[in-house]
C-alpha cells in the first residue's frame, strides 16, 4: 500500500545555528563557482563523497589487478608470462628460451602493495570516506559537515597519499616489498632487499599522510553527528548507518595515531641509527651496531591499530547493510537498540584483542589466554547483528534489487568468514594455522569480500542520491551472482590448503613435493580470481555509464525510504535543503505501520502514537 500521508509545511523548521541567508548564499552555488572550485576543490560533502568513491574505485582496480598478476605466477608457474613484459618491464624475468616469470622480489612487492592498497585506500577511505561524507549531513539533517574546509583537506591528504604510493610503483628499485604489515627488520634495513629502500620510505610517507586524512575526516564526522543534528533528531532516532559511521570515526581517531607513532620510530631506526625495533642484526656477515630494540614492540603498535582497523572497515558496511535490508524488506530493522549496543561492544572490544595476531611471536602464554577470551567474546555482538539481519529479512516483502542482493550476500560472507575466525582466535589452533592460506581465506572473506559487498549495496542503493540516476539493475545482478560465486570459489578452497599446512606468500611451491598435489586447486583459484576481476570491471563500466546515461530519477524518494536524505531535492544544492531543514519526529524504521507502507521521519506522531525508538 502506498504511503498516503501528507506533510504540512510546518513540519519544516529552521535549524538552530543557521541564518536565513544560508540557503540564498548556497542555492546557486554551482552557477556562481567555477568547475575547479565546484568539482575539484569542493567543500560540498556530496561532491567530496564522489571524489572518495571514484578515487577508491581506481585503487580497487589497481589492487585487484595486482592480485591477478601474482595469482598467475602461483597458479600457472609452468606458463610463460613474457606477454606482460611490455607492461611490467624488468619485473618479468625472461630466460634464453624466452620463458618469462615474475621476478621473486616483484612478487613480494605485489603482495605487499595489494594488501596496503585494499585495506587502507579502498576499504577504509573508499568505503568510510564515501558514505560518511554522503550520508552524515543528509541523515542527521545538517547543511554540511561541521568544517567543510577540513573535509576538503581530508580528501586531498588521501589523494596526495595515493599519488606518493602510485609513484613508488615506478621506482627503479621497486615498491616496498616487506609485507603490508611492514614488520622489522625487513622494513628498517634498506640493504635487506631492493624493496626496502626508497620504496619503503615513500610507502611510510604515504601512510602517514593517509593517517592525517583519517583524523581530519573522523573529527569532522564525530563533531557533525554530536553537534549538528536537526530539531528532533536525538541519538535514538539516528539511522544505524550514522551510528556505524560515528563509532568507526571514534575508532579511527583513537587508533590511527598509534600507527603514526609506530612509523615515526620506524623511520628513526631507518635514518637516525636508533634501535627501537632491531637488535643484534647481521647483514652479509657483518654485525650492525643496533642493540636493545625489539621487533615485538612494532607488532604491538601496528596491531593496536590493525585490529580496530578491521572494524573501521566492517562497521560502515554493517551500517549500510542494516539500512538497505530494512528499506528493501519493507520491515523495521529488528532489535534497533541491540544493534546499536552490539556495535558499541564491537568498538570497545576491538581495542583489547590485538595480540591475537601475535600468538606466534613469543608472547607469554598466560597473556595469550586473555586475548583468546576476548577474541571469542567479540563473536557475541557479531552474532547478535547476524541474528537481527536474518530476522529483519524473515517474512519481509523483499525487493530483490542489486542493492538488497549485495546486502544479503554480505550477511552470508560475514557468517562464513566469521566462523573461521573462531579457529584462529584460539591460540592452540593458531599454531597450526598461522601464516597458512587458512588465514588468507578467513580475513579476505570476513573483512575483504564482505566489506566490498556492503560497499556495493551502498553504491547501488544511494547512486540516485549521488547522481540523480539509477545503475543498470540487470548488470548489477550479474555483478552480484558472479561475484558471490566467484569469491567463494577463490577463498573457500584456501581453507583446505591452510589446513594442509600450505604457507601463504610463497612465490613458488616447485621445491615442495608435499604441496605438488595442490597444483590443480591453485589453478582453479587463479581462474576464479580472474573471473571476479572481470566482473568488477563490469561494475565500473556500469557505474560510469549510469552517471551519464542511466535511468533518470523522477521522484525524490524512489525506494520508499524513511530517512532524511530522500526529502532533499534530486539535484540538491550545497546546503541540501532549499529554505528550512526538516524536523524529525520519529525513529527511522517505520515500515508497515498503521496500514502505511512507510512513514518518513518528518511525519509528526499521530495522537496517542508512540515513537518506536524510545
Amino acid at each position: 500500500m502506498a504511503n498516503t500521508r501528507t506533510y504540512d509545511e510546518d513540519v519544516l523548521t529552521e535549524e538552530h545555528g543557521f541564518e536565513d541567508h544560508f540557503h540564498d548564499h548556497h542555492h546557486g552555488d554551482k552557477y556562481q563557482t567555477s568547475f575547479l572550485t565546484h568539482y575539484i576543490f569542493s567543500q560540498d560533502h556530496k561532491i567530496i563523497a564522489r571524489q572518495f568513491l571514484i578515487t577508491g574505485m581506481f585503487w580497487g582496480l589497481v589492487g585487484a589487478l595486482m592480485s591477478v598478476i601474482f595469482r598467475l605466477q602461483v597458479g600457472f608457474p609452468e606458463e610463460s608470462l613474457s606477454w606482460i613484459k611490455p607492461l611490467l618491464g624488468k619485473w618479468i624475468t625472461v630466460n634464453e628460451e624466452g620463458f618469462g616469470t615474475l621476478a621473486p622480489e616483484f612478487y613480494y612487492a605485489l603482495v605487499t602493495m595489494h594488501g596496503t592498497i585494499l585495506v587502507f585506500f579502498v576499504l577504509t577511505a573508499g568505503l568510510s570516506g564515501t558514505f560518511s561524507n554522503l550520508l552524515i549531513p543528509f541523515q542527521v539533517g545538517a547543511r554540511d559537515m561541521a568544517s567543510p574546509l577540513l573535509n576538503m583537506f581530508s580528501y586531498w591528504f588521501f589523494f596526495l597519499a595515493g599519488v606518493i604510493m602510485f609513484y613508488s610503483l615506478f621506482l627503479s628499485t621497486g615498491p616496498f616489498a616487506g609485507g603490508w604489515t611492514a614488520y622489522p627488520p625487513l622494513s628498517i634495513l634498506p640493504q635487506a632487499s631492493s624493496g626496502s629502500g626508497a620504496g619503503m620510505t615513500l610507502w611510510t610517507l604515504s601512510l602517514v599522510l593517509f593517517v592525517v586524512s583519517v583524523l581530519l575526516g573522523g573529527i569532522n564526522y564525530v563533531t557533525t553527528i554530536l553537534n549538528m543534528r536537526t530539531k528532533g533528531m536525538n541519538m535514538w532516532r539516528m539511522p544505524l548507518t550514522i551510528w556505524a559511521f560515528f563509532i568507526t570515526a571514534i575508532l579511527g581517531i583513537l587508533s590511527f595515531p598509534v600507527l603514526a607513532a609506530g612509523f615515526f620510530l620506524l623511520m628513526c631506526d631507518r635514518t637516525l641509527g636508533t634501535s627501537f625495533y632491531i637488535s643484534e642484526i647481521f647483514v652479509g656477515g657483518q654485525a650492525l651496531e643496533n642493540v636493545g630494540g625489539s621487533p615485538i614492540l612494532y607488532q604491538h603498535l601496528f596491531w593496536f591499530l590493525g585490529h580496530p582497523e578491521v572494524y573501521i572497515i566492517i562497521l560502515p558496511a554493517m551500517g549500510l547493510v542494516s539500512e538497505v535490508l530494512a528499506v528493501h524488506s519493507r520491515k523495521p530493522i529488528f532489535g534497533y537498540k541491540a544493534m546499536v549496543f552490539s556495535m558499541l561492544a564491537i568498538g570497545f572490544l576491538s581495542f583489547i584483542v590485538w595480540a591475537h595476531h601475535m600468538f606466534m611471536s613469543g608472547v607469554n602464554p598466560f597473556l595469550s589466554n586473555f586475548f583468546v577470551v576476548f577474541t571469542l567474546i567479540i563473536a557475541v555482538p557479531s552474532a547478535v547483528k547476524v541474528f537481527n539481519w536474518i530476522t529483519t529479512l524473515y517474512k519481509g516483502n523483499i525487493r530483490y534489487t542489486a542493492a538488497s542482493l549485495f546486502a544479503i550476500g554480505f550477511v552470508s560472507m560475514f557468517i562464513s568468514g566469521g566462523l573461521t575466525g573462531i579457529f584462529l582466535g584460539n591460540s592452540t589452533l593458531d599454531i597450526q594455522l598461522h601464516d597458512t592460506y587458512f588465514v588468507v581465506a578467513h580475513f579476505h572473506i570476513v573483512m575483504g569480500v564482505a566489506a566490498f559487498f556492503g560497499m556495493f549495496a551502498g553504491v547501488y542503493h544511494w547512486f540516485p542520491r549521488m547522481f540523480g540516476r539509477f545503475m543498470n539493475e540487470t548488470l548489477g545482478k550479474v555483478h552480484f551472482w558472479g561475484t558471490l560465486v566467484g569469491a567463494y570459489a577463490v577463498f573457500w578452497p584456501m581453507h583446505y590448503l591452510g589446513m594442509a599446512g600450505v604457507p601463504r606468500r610463497y612465490y613458488s611451491f616447485d621445491n615442495f613435493d608435499t604441496f605438488a598435489h595442490f597444483d590443480n586447486m591453485n589453478k582453479f583459484i587463479t581462474i576464479a580470481a580472474m573471473v571476479v576481476f572481470a566482473l568488477q570491471v563490469l561494475f565500473v563500466i556500469n557505474f560510469f555509464y549510469s552517471i551519464f546515461k542511466g535511468k533518470v530519477q523522477k521522484t525524490k524518494n524512489p525506494w520508499g525510504a524513511t530517512t532524511l536524505e530522500w526529502t532533499a531535492p534530486i539535484d540538491a544544492p550545497h546546503g541540501n535543503w532549499p529554505g528550512k531543514i526538516p524536523a524529525v519526529h520519529r525513529w527511522p524504521y517505520d515500515y508497515g505501520k498503521d496500514g502505511e507502507d512507510f512513514i518518513p521521519q518528518i511525519a509528526p506522531l499521530a495522537e496517542g502514537e508512540k515513537d518506536h525508538g524510545h
